[in-house]
């Protein structure tokens, strides 16, 4: 037989062999396409979490109010028209005519940022970032159901980036948090938000690490999840449909994403607005230390062994680390029973424990552990710490009116020279365009006397809330009537 008719005999006994044994003989391309589809199958599928955590993700837009570029008085403007009627005996040419200053208007608000949130629990209570609402006048929060609310800021903490918003709705579809400690590195994510402003985008990748230290307050989770401006806020979802983090920052040098990005850990976003819902603001721990790494060479020259725990470099004086016996030179190797590993374990440590508390500190000093016993102060209240101011929503018996208003403190009213009355924290709609302003003092309404908060309340509550009311307010030193006139 020759060698030819020898190859095609084996081929065709190889042939028979496979299709008695029940082979499928393929061409390579149909391999390889059926290898390929394999693949495709082996991909996570996101369409059931886009269903279920779609309808908790929420658009946030924030306004500001409009800047008046109007001179304020006693300034050029009103100097150059006193001129032209004292020496000329006629207004000033061209000089623009002015409205009673009360009932001026309110410049109308302007756009300012867009954002994202999701929804904590079903009586309105939404989770964003702290640098989404900081500054705004106003913050709009549209659900996917295209409804849309006005919201009041509950508090913000800018050191964390965490924020709760609260809006006047019930019975809405909440997030389930999720465990971070079981979040794997390689684990795949995904995210929903409004990135450039365009709602409800889901994105995916997966988380590249955890743990990642860019701050004293935060170890963040870095994932490789397309995220752009618009989706700060927005949640971070595992594959069961729970939120693990707050998608709040990327790395870029252009502005748009470069495939690393940080979310905030539930677990601290959840203590942070745990905080922030009962009090409005968050409250740290502090103890009162310069720190800084201890090296290899440092550990090896005093005997410490190997480089552990944080180097004291100062005390400050009256703390509450000075009132322990802490002293410059200690080796601080553990904080309330947890072992500190690095300079940025004992902030944390410290911060997350509620002031107050007496904890046991245990330093390395000159050869051997002591010891110390520490009651832990608060952070005292900084700018970069502190809450936003809580603005009330107006009280319902006063929303047809636009009025957000709280009581005079007794120094308020002894610098106002005023017996009584309250402030306007806020005007909107009719109180704005009848030209009652933030800073206001309403001092009567419908010709009675305001005392407090709760006694304008009981006057409004006795008004037909369809007819135009008027209002006693002074600005300044002047005092002047305004009519508020309920939108039809």
């Amino acid at each position: 037989m020759s060698k030819k008719n020898w190859t095609q005999a084996a081929a065709t006994a190889v042939l028979s062999s496979a299709l008695v044994a029940g082979w499928a003989i393929v061409p390579m391309g149909a391999a390889l396409a059926q290898s390929s589809s394999a693949l495709v199958r082996g991909l996570p599928d996101f369409t059931d979490l886009v269903e279920k955590v779609g309808p908790s993700v929420v658009n946030i837009r924030t306004l500001e109010k409009a800047r008046s570029n109007t001179p304020a008085p006693g300034g050029a403007d009103d100097e150059m028209q006193e001129f032209f009627r004292r020496f000329f005996g006629v207004p000033m040419p061209n000089a623009p005519r002015q409205a009673p200053r009360p009932n001026r208007p309110t410049p109308e608000a302007q756009p300012r940022g867009v954002g994202s949130g999701f929804i904590l629990s079903a009586d309105g209570f939404i989770m964003t970032n702290a640098h989404v609402v900081d500054g705004a006048d106003e913050v709009l929060v549209t659900l996917p159901d295209k409804r849309e609310f006005k919201a009041r800021i509950v508090g913000a903490d800018k050191r964390t980036d965490v924020a709760v918003v609260k809006i006047e709705a019930t019975g809405l579809p909440a997030v389930k948090v999720g465990d971070v400690s079981r979040l794997r590195v390689g684990e795949w994510v995904m995210a929903i938000g409004s990135p450039f402003g365009l709602d409800n985008t889901v994105t995916a990748g997966i988380v590249s690490a955890k743990q990642r230290d860019t701050g004293d307050f935060l170890p963040f989770i870095q994932t490789d999840v397309a995220i752009n401006p618009g989706n700060s806020g927005g949640p971070l979802i595992n594959m069961r449909g729970e939120v693990v983090g707050i998608n709040s920052q990327i790395y870029s040098r252009s502005g748009g994403f470069m495939g690393i990005s940080f979310a905030i850990p539930m677990d601290e976003a959840t203590r942070v607005s745990d905080q922030l819902r009962s009090s409005g603001r968050v409250s740290r721990g502090r103890i009162g230390v310069q720190i800084a790494p201890v090296t290899k060479d440092v550990a090896e020259s005093i005997g410490l062994g190997k480089a552990q725990g944080v180097l004291v470099r100062g005390v400050e004086e009256g703390s509450p680390a000075e009132k322990a016996g802490v002293e410059a030179g200690d080796i601080i190797l553990r904080f309330d029973g947890k072992a500190i590993e690095k300079t940025t374990d004992l902030p944390r440590a410290v911060g997350n424990t509620k002031p107050g508390n007496r904890v046991t500190l245990t330093v390395f000093r000159r050869g051997s552990n002591r010891d110390l016993s520490v009651t832990v102060a608060e952070v005292e209240p900084e700018k970069t710490a502190a809450a936003l101011p809580e603005r009330k929503a107006p009280p319902a018996t006063v929303a047809h009116l636009g009025l957000t208003l709280s009581d005079l403190s007794e120094d308020q009213r002894k610098e106002a020279r005023v017996r009584s009355g309250v402030r306007v924290d806020a005007a909107v709609d009719a109180a704005a365009r009848a030209g009652v302003r933030e800073g206001d003092l309403i001092l009567a309404i419908a010709n009675a006397e305001v005392a407090s908060v709760q006694s304008f309340e009981a006057l409004v509550a006795r008004l037909d809330k369809t007819k135009p009311v008027s209002l006693l307010i002074r600005r300044g030193n002047a005092a002047d009537f305004v009519t508020i006139r309920p939108a039809p």
